[in-house]
């Protein structure tokens, strides 16, 4: 199968599916108006990048796009992104073709005014059919658009072989970690809140000992990393909050297996692939109560659901696996269940093969 994708270079899940597609024998070409970023690109993938960048060159580079794909001849285009990217699929034009809709595209993008809703809308009816990462995603778009035909389902799983449980053994810490963009949809303020009180519980109880023991991980770049640096001085955290960086995807793993709880408070999330992976190395997941969340964390079995944006409510379910190291273990070990039956990446591209070829089958019909 030959598969034109069209999306954004620099984006780790963009690049995961073109070389998980490209490593089962597919002839896959990765078109992108933004230049490849730190996760690397199979070279059997043939990129180009296109020569306008976002967001005018979601238009004009429309013709320059339309002349590679008679080139490329594909037999399906997948699109990722129902607004942007979206845009430049509709004016190709091209059938048969996949858009692929990630969360802030359809949740977020259509209701920042009248023109972006109608430019979403109509991406969505230009497209031959609609796939999602999750449940409450493909909702989200029937409240948009109510297409004759059923929205795809394709679950952003986790290479097993990779995000395995490989603990640290010598560490006498307890590390509760996050691994997200630092921005404020994400919650690492609520986190580093949250902490605090924990560790001001656990020295009122007499639990000194733990309490000095207790870190707080925080990984990730973004928009409020001189913000989250702030509140961390401020509450005198310095000592026991540590910021990372953005790592490298292939460098998530390493992270997370020194991680003995991953915690994602986030007050906007489409899906949850960080908390997959954290399951995936038997890491005990805290997570809000929404979005694609409650589909990736099972409350009281694999991990823990809180209210969005409540510290106390985080803290305490931090306390609780904080002082039951036996709990951690439960939890983390059924966590991997969970997404063995259910996230397992090469189960996911199959899946998504499957339907990229139903998809050409009902087109040449």
């Amino acid at each position: 199968m030959r598969i034109c994708i069209i999306g954004n270079a620099s984006n780790i899940h963009i690049v995961k599916w073109a070389n998980g597609l490209s490593g089962i024998d597919h002839e896959v070409y990765l078109l992108s108006a933004d230049k490849s970023g730190i996760d690397e690109i199979n070279p059997k993938v043939s990129l180009f990048v296109l020569p306008f960048r976002p967001p005018a060159g979601y238009y004009l580079n429309w013709l320059w796009t339309r002349k590679l794909i008679n080139q490329i001849q594909p037999d399906i285009l997948n699109t990722h992104y129902a607004s942007g990217y979206g845009t430049l699929s509709r004016l190709i034009n091209f059938r048969p073709t996949l858009l692929s809709v990630w969360g802030s595209d359809v949740f977020d993008v259509p209701y920042q005014n009248r023109i972006m809703y109608n430019i979403v809308r109509r991406n969505l009816q230009a497209a031959t059919r609609i796939a999602s990462t999750s449940k409450i995603m493909r909702e989200q778009v029937l409240k948009l658009y109510q297409p004759s035909y059923e929205i795809f389902v394709t679950p952003f799983g986790v290479d097993l072989d990779v995000f395995k449980p490989n603990r640290k053994q010598d560490s006498q810490n307890i590390t509760i970690g996050i691994i997200k963009t630092i921005d404020e949809k994400y919650g690492q303020t609520c986190l580093i809140k949250a902490f605090k009180l924990l560790l001001e519980r656990l020295k009122l109880e007499g639990r000194t000992e733990i309490a000095d023991r207790l870190r707080l991980v925080i990984i990730g770049d973004g928009p409020q990393k001189y913000v989250v640096q702030s509140l961390v001085t401020q509450l005198g955290l310095d000592k026991q909050v540590s910021i990372i960086g953005r790592v490298k995807n292939t460098d998530v793993p390493y992270y997370l297996n020194q991680f003995d709880i991953a915690c994602f408070p986030s007050t906007f999330e489409s899906f949850g692939v960080a908390a997959i992976e954290a399951s995936a190395c038997e890491v005990p997941v805290i997570a809000s109560n929404i979005g694609g969340l409650p589909e990736v964390v099972i409350d009281g079995r694999t991990g823990y659901l809180v209210k969005p944006g409540n510290e106390q409510d985080l803290s305490e379910k931090m306390y609780h696996l904080v002082i039951d190291k036996e709990l951690r273990k439960k939890m983390g070990i059924e966590g991997r269940k969970f997404v063995l039956k259910n996230y397992d990446w090469q189960e996911n591209l199959k899946l998504m093969e499957k339907y990229l070829y139903q998809i050409i089958e009902e087109n040449r019909g």
